[in-house]
């Protein structure tokens, strides 16, 4: 078995600060023609409210599995080398990563599609909480963007 017949995948929530470039490294693969990602930092406004920090939890354990299901789902979907799931969890300031999506494919059309389907799924079914933190106050939020209704 060669490079480009190994599909793997990586999923890690974490304490750490993530590193786009790492990540990156870690779904690079010979025969890939293309990576895609998906970055999501923590912006200084919402609703002309000032944010401080986020802070994120989880319940790790089913984060973890609900993070494998997705991504076995995404490989149902398309043809993908290498997938990298990667979830900050505590305090994330203003400018810094919480969430990094990296897949490699052989081409772009897959790779492109299933990151954005991927972080859309992430949303919608990890156990993964975020608090925003503003300069007068904090709320814990719920990702509306996938609401069905109400």
């Amino acid at each position: 078995m060669t490079d480009t017949d190994i599909t793997v995948d990586f999923v890690k929530i974490t304490s750490e600060v993530l590193d786009l470039q790492t990540i990156v490294d870690i779904v690079k693969d010979n025969g890939a023609g293309a990576i895609s990602t998906f970055s999501g930092t923590t912006r200084d406004t919402y609703r002309d409210k000032k944010v401080i920090k986020l802070d994120y939890e989880a319940y790790i354990p089913m984060a973890e599995k609900v993070l494998l299901s997705i991504i076995s789902e995404a490989r149902s979907k398309w043809e993908l080398k290498k997938i990298a799931v990667y979830h900050r969890l505590g305090t994330v300031p203003v400018g810094e990563n919480s969430v990094i999506i990296a897949v490699s494919s052989v081409h772009r059309k897959e790779s492109l599609q299933s990151v954005e389907w991927l972080i859309n799924q992430l949303k919608e079914k990890a156990p993964i909480w975020k608090k925003e933190i503003y300069s007068d106050g904090s709320v814990w939020k719920e990702n509306r963007e996938n609401r069905v209704c109400c």
